[in-house]
């Protein structure tokens, strides 16, 4: 094992100041890490790290991420691991990008990076890596009237969101970006105007996709951030070309220099820095793109970007503003779900959980959560058909755009639901981290015995059982008379203990 591969050294003790917050963001150009501290649901931030580590470069042409690259970014996160130290885990989130979307060997090196860091990362979709930058731009602008259209081009994808106020009314990710398209277009490093205007080609083809219905939408302010129209605006200030926003005229001027540069290497601008200049001209060529398809005159910057969102989405986890659950009431609406039904599971599956949370050691308030959004959605596949609605359940959970969730958090769900009836499916949950095998195999069953106790659909939720567990041995007990009160259900159970002895669970009641 090398040193990157070696575990961060965890707090001495379990105290921690609740009012610190981390986000960490695995871009597909740089990794960069957030420290703050929650002031009256505002953040103060206390430490910036930001380090290029190119996963995105780093891309075989089998879509693996090489070994080299791999160890570049378990370097830079061994660097951010002590700045973690101190925090809550429920204060601290750990993104993945478009690199990590894309690559094929995400879940190995997923294992590895967690060992550095002792914390979960997850993998956003596009549209939800879209919706946490519009959050974090928007907290760091004042609010106008109207809306704006928020552009950030990445390393390997570029996300627009128009919005008003606070609340994204847009939300898409195009697949292009300033590393992506500098192995695209600029292979061997050298630059040519016949290359540079592909690249600008090949991002007003991306950009078709959204061009009519974003002005249909419409928008009064433009705004972009991160690296590469932050460094534009720098270089247009510090040369002269703009006294402030980014204006179409700056940007024409700023092409035309970087044209006069044979290679990649050569690039050299006052106000650019060197560790950006080799993919400045393909982020140039996509902004340039942007302004002529959206028509636009003129761009302001702001440095709120998706580590700034990260941590205000935080902030409204720990408030009635977390946008998980009102995807879950949107997608329980959607799909007609029985919501009485839904509640008298999840009060079950929670009555549960709480009783042997700590012998089945699931004491992470975040499994408790998962639990019962899991609970609210299980019958969501109804909507769909009556026959294997578990099935159809799981893959609307695995493949929908959910606003707040990962990619994990939408693939835990996924196979709770998938599990919550007929024959346990182990290889489903042999195909989730190694880390969260055990706890989801043990949500899932008491998901199932939730399901059991509450299959006649009554009023109220069934509270009245008692469990115990001991490692795979589980005993539920009830009132007396109460079977002979509910013969469905001791059916039920019956059936469930051949289910889970079938691998190597012992259900007695």
């Amino acid at each position: 094992m090398s040193d990157t591969d070696k575990p961060a050294t965890a707090p001495s003790d379990t105290s921690y100041d609740n009012d610190l917050l981390a986000a960490i963001d695995l871009g597909s150009n740089s990794f960069h890490l957030m420290v703050a501290r929650s002031v009256q649901e505002e953040i103060r931030t206390l430490e910036r790290l930001g380090e290029k580590v190119q996963l995105a470069a780093g891309l075989d042409q089998k879509n693996n991420l090489t070994e080299d690259a791999q160890q570049r970014a378990l370097s830079c996160l061994k660097r951010f691991a002590p700045f973690l130290t101190g925090i809550h885990p429920d204060n601290i989130r750990i993104v993945g990008t478009n690199a990590l979307r894309a690559a094929r060997n995400t879940p190995c090196f997923l294992n590895r990076a967690q060992k550095v860091l002792g914390h979960p990362l997850e993998i956003i979709s596009g549209r939800e890596e879209a919706r946490l930058i519009y959050m974090g731009a928007a907290h760091s602008l004042a609010t106008p009237q109207g809306r704006r259209l928020v552009a950030d081009i990445g390393g390997g994808s570029t996300e627009f969101i128009i919005g008003e106020g606070f609340e994204p009314k847009a939300l898409e990710s195009l697949h292009m970006g300033c590393v992506a398209y500098s192995k695209r277009f600029f292979p061997d490093g050298q630059i040519t105007t016949k290359r540079y205007q592909q690249a600008v080609l090949a991002a007003k083809n991306e950009l078709l996709n959204i061009v009519k219905p974003f002005k249909k939408l419409g928008w009064q302010q433009t705004v972009g951030t991160s690296g590469t129209i932050k460094a534009c605006a720098a270089v247009l200030q510090q040369n002269g070309w703009s006294e402030g926003p980014i204006t179409r005229e700056a940007l024409t001027k700023l092409s035309r220099a970087l044209l006069k540069f044979k290679d990649l290497d050569s690039v050299q601008l006052t106000g650019l820095r060197s560790d950006r200049a080799r993919v400045f001209p393909a982020g140039i060529a996509i902004l340039q793109a942007i302004f002529e398809l959206l028509d636009i005159q003129e761009m302001t910057f702001t440095d709120g970007a998706l580590r700034e969102g990260i941590l205000f989405d935080l902030l409204g986890r720990f408030s009635d503003h977390d946008i998980r659950e009102k995807t879950v009431t949107a997608l329980s609406e959607r799909y007609h779900s029985d919501l009485s039904q839904a509640d008298a599971v999840t009060k079950t599956a929670l009555h549960l959980f709480d009783q042997v949370k700590n012998n089945w050691k699931l004491q992470h308030d975040e499994l408790r959560q998962v639990l019962r959004w899991a609970a609210q959605l299980h019958e969501i596949g109804l909507g769909i058909s009556h026959s294997q609605f578990h099935k159809h359940g799981a893959y609307l959970l695995h493949h929908s755009d959910l606003p707040g969730f990962s990619h994990q958090h939408q693939s835990m769900l996924a196979v709770l639901v998938r599990s919550h009836r007929r024959k346990f499916p182990m290889a489903e949950f042999r195909s989730q981290p190694d880390i969260l095998v055990q706890p989801l195999i043990c949500l899932a069953i008491l998901l199932r015995l939730a399901v059991h106790l509450n299959h006649s659909r009554p009023d109220e939720a069934n509270l009245s059982a008692k469990i115990e567990v001991d490692g795979q041995q589980i005993k539920l007990s009830f009132p007396n008379g109460w079977f002979e009160d509910n013969p469905l259900t001791l059916a039920d159970l019956e059936t469930e203990q051949a289910y889970l002895q079938a691998y190597g669970y012992k259900l007695s009641f």
